[in-house]
């Protein structure tokens, strides 16, 4: 009697073929095309398959003609699947099919075994898709073989172009390429596709490209696609984005870009004849809804996927539609690992946390093990090779803000309906959803338009014409009440060019047309355009205040400033909100009476109010010191006031801060390296000497070997005062430590007992080294055992597999996978054991 697990294997298997339209006998939709091995019939076809008389039973997928197709390999639930690959290869090459699928009902396989290795499937592949796939013959070779130079895309845009004499005379080439919109490849971009080619010649089929925002990401993946397409090593194309904007970007550029040779579709717009395109743009939100990639797609419908903001692709259940095709992948991230170093991983669930998680992540779904990218290019060397522009940081934080980016948070002081007082205590996480106060907004909204860059040109003319500028804002109603408080400075300041209220707007979700403002305001239409300078082509509107609609790969080159009027704790938002200015800019006016007036971009301004590139830790270019205004609003007195007519205004109460103060703008804080810390290592130098060493109590404690005494002395004394107001989260920073310390450890390296702090991988090293004494690991298992080791004890998620046994979700879950962990044999066992017994501890650093 076969037991449960067999007959589950059996009963999942045959769904899985019937789901995919496939037939163990004939019926109303076609002829049979499974057939089973010779002399076994359906009928006597029992559960217990891997025990019958004729011995193991394979499946061979027919096509219409009734070839072989696809081998299918069947396996019981407790058999992995790949075990039975070679046996599979030589089922196939004598039944004369190129395609395998592995499967043990849980975990399946499809292997193209004229063409790399098996990739994991959700879902097995229909007729009609495999018989086209079977068309496509992958040849890395050839792939690399193609010469790229900077006129690959032009050669499709106007392939007489070389010919052209306009093209062939340098005095009048960069008039020809403006006038035919034709789009150069940059010496780095070029770069880009030989590193892909030749990662594909080494037999790599993934590829990741780290690259900065404004550095042509969209024109790169255009290049890449028709590399494929001409190759022969892609038949079709998905692009995926995150965002709706940039469906209808990306599809406008491939158009532009690709269209004469290669026919480019919105999935979402065309689901009746997709798959007549060579390339599909969608967005994941799209394949998602009611899992249409599962039940609308098979997973060899293409070639090549690209992931636009790869690391987003691959979290939660977009990792599902990423993961579902098989064949090349490409990633494109805008966010480099360097933004993670330093993170505090006090909470697993925190916002850095996640997206480290998913960062790494990213590096290891794209093959790039040791965390380096297929390709880089950062913003440092953009300026440097003049593409792009570094921002001009101003830190201004107010009164408040300052409190809220404390580490006790912002008291706020309440009265409730019955009388009774309540102290809250917020932090910048609490910003604006929990608390509001109007002078804080004031105060920003004056120190953008106070020390904002203006329109060049309109300068030039004599014109006070603000840049324009993007203010994030932390939700809807933020949006709205920012707006409001732009457009009444925008008529105090200039009440005749903006006595209609439209020197700002609310560009956001909830906001009719708001894609369609998003667009007028890149091209200069928002608003309608300036009469100031009269017949100069820029918006009338001069700042949009959104959320989050104006991130993500949104272009408009011509901004001047950008402003921070929220906490940002993603560094993938960061990045991509700092990046909107990067880009370069030629600003111009003709009025044909006059010379034609010719204006670079040379800058643009960040205005951070949250301390956000602090909290990142970024590298900037810290060069412009400013006086910040100060804001002071007078509580009104009288008729609807806070006291009786004539009364003064009620004292501030003492300790917690009300909210109906006023809150005024502090002073910026720079440096010229680009951090900016509140104790830098030579204030932590003095601290160090003046109040550990320097004190004698805690001194004496420490060298008479009271170590306890001396950290609850540290603890009560030292730590959180003035006037360095040392802690451990701050000595994180200076030193770059990246996991908890301790007070002891700070007294080892200020007593002088230790030189400095491990790092995490330092600790892991050593313990992987005790490990190792104990449990000599052979050089065949080394690399996925180490792996394991520390993966186990760094990642909840892979002890919680572990635990769970549902091993099968390293496939898609943690930053171990399911092929790693099928080569670690009775180490599967020994390394969790060893971790539990031993080295617990350090799953909490």
């Amino acid at each position: 009697m076969p037991n449960d697990k067999e007959a589950k294997a059996r009963i999942k298997i045959n769904k899985l073929l019937e789901e995919s339209g496939w037939r163990f006998l004939d019926d109303k939709n076609g002829k049979a095309n499974i057939q089973l091995e010779p002399g076994v019939k359906y009928a006597e076809l029992g559960d217990d398959f891997e025990n019958e008389a004729h011995g193991f039973i394979d499946f061979l997928l027919l096509d219409k003609d009734g070839r072989a197709l696809v081998v299918v390999e069947a396996k019981k639930e407790a058999v992995d699947p790949l075990s039975a690959k070679e046996q599979a290869r030589n089922y196939a090459r004598n039944a004369g099919a190129r395609f395998v699928i592995l499967s043990n009902g849980n975990l399946h396989y499809f292997w193209d075994t004229k063409h790399g290795n098996p990739d994991t499937i959700s879902r097995f592949p229909t007729q009609d898709s495999i018989t086209q796939y079977e068309k496509y013959t992958p040849n890395p070779a050839e792939l690399a073989q193609i010469v790229v130079d900077e006129n690959y895309i032009v050669s499709t845009q106007i392939p007489t172009f070389a010919t052209d004499p306009a093209f062939q005379d340098e005095s009048t080439r960069t008039e020809f390429l403006k006038n035919n919109k034709l789009k150069q490849l940059r010496p780095y971009q070029v770069q880009a596709i030989k590193a892909l080619q030749e990662s594909a010649k080494s037999g790599s089929q993934r590829f990741l490209f780290e690259m900065a925002t404004g550095t042509g990401k969209t024109l790169i993946s255009a290049a890449v696609i028709k590399l494929f397409l001409k190759s022969g090593n892609a038949r079709r194309v998905l692009f995926l984005v995150d965002r709706l904007e940039l469906e209808d970007q990306a599809q406008k550029a491939f158009v532009h870009y690709l269209g004469k040779d290669y026919r480019s579709v919105i999935y979402k717009e065309n689901k009746d004849s997709w798959a007549n395109a060579s390339v599909v743009v969608s967005t994941i939100q799209t394949f998602l809804a009611g899992d249409r990639y599962k039940k609308e797609f098979s997973p060899t419908d293409f070639e090549l996927v690209i992931s636009d903001e790869a690391h987003r692709s691959i979290g939660g259940n977009s990792r599902a539609v990423f993961e579902y095709f098989v064949g090349y992948k490409l990633g494109l991230t805008a966010t480099p690992k360097n933004y993670l170093r330093g993170f505090d991983a006090e909470g697993a669930d925190s916002q850095r946390e996640y997206e480290r998680r998913l960062l790494i992540d990213t590096y290891k779904t794209f093959g790039c093990e040791a965390g380096n990218p297929t390709f880089s290019y950062d913003l440092e060397k953009g300026a440097e090779e003049g593409y792009l522009i570094k921002p001009t940081l101003v830190d201004a934080r107010t009164n408040i803000t300052t409190e809220l980016l404390s580490e006790e948070g912002y008291a706020v002081h309440t009265l409730t309906e019955s009388g009774e007082t309540i102290d809250e205590t917020f932090n910048e996480r609490h910003y604006e959803r929990k608390i509001f106060n109007e002078e804080t907004n004031i105060a920003m909204c004056k120190a953008l338009i106070d020390n904002g860059l203006f329109d060049p040109v309109a300068k030039q003319l004599g014109v006070d014409l603000f840049g324009k500028t993007i203010v994030f804002a932390v939700s809807q109603k933020h949006a709205a009440r920012l707006t409001n408080i732009l457009n009444k400075i925008a008529f105090e300041k200039w009440p005749e060019q903006y006595s209609e209220s439209n020197f700002a707007m609310q560009v956001s979700s909830q906001v009719a047309s708001a894609q369609q403002m998003t667009i007028n305001f890149a091209n200069n239409r928002l608003g309608g355009q300036t009469n100031q300078p009269e017949g100069y082509d820029t918006s009338k509107t001069r700042v949009a205040v959104t959320v989050g609609m104006m991130t993500t790969g949104y272009d408009c080159q011509d901004l001047l400033n950008i402003a921070l009027m929220r906490p940002v704790f993603s560094p993938t938002d960061f990045v991509q909100i700092k990046g909107r200015g990067t880009r370069k800019w030629q600003f111009e006016y003709n009025d044909y009476q006059n010379d034609p007036i010719t204006e670079p971009k040379e800058k643009f301004k960040f205005f951070d109010f949250f301390a956000t590139c602090e909290y990142f830790e970024n590298e900037f270019e810290y060069d412009e010191k400013i006086k910040l205004p100060t804001i002071k609003i007078t509580p009104p007195t009288g008729p609807g006031g806070d006291g009786p007519a004539g009364d003064p205004p009620p004292e501030p109460p003492k300790g917690p801060i009300d909210l109906a103060t006023s809150d005024e703008l502090a002073t910026i804080s720079e440096t010229p390296e680009g951090v900016i810390m509140r104790i830098d290592r030579e204030g932590f130098k003095r601290a160090v000497e003046e109040d550990v060493l320097g004190n004698e109590t805690l001194k004496n404690m420490w060298e008479n070997g009271d170590t306890e005494e001396a950290e609850d002395f540290a603890k009560k004394e030292i730590f959180d005062r003035p006037k360095y107001f040392l802690n451990l989260d701050k000595i994180k920073k200076i030193f770059g430590v990246d996991r908890r310390i301790t007070v002891k450890e700070f007294l080892q390296v200020a007593f002088g007992d230790k030189e400095t702090f491990e790092m995490k991988d330092d600790l892991l090293e050593s313990e992987w080294e005790k490990f190792m004494e104990v449990n000599p690991v052979d050089q065949a298992h080394y690399a996925p055992v180490k792996m394991f080791f520390k993966a186990y004890v760094t990642d909840k998620d892979v002890r919680e597999i572990v635990a769970s046994r549902q091993t099968g979700r390293f496939n898609t879950e943690s930053s171990f996978h399911f092929d790693e962990y099928q080569q670690l044999n009775g180490f599967k066992t020994i390394v969790p054991q060893y971790v539990r017994d031993y080295a617990y501890h350090l799953t909490n650093l």
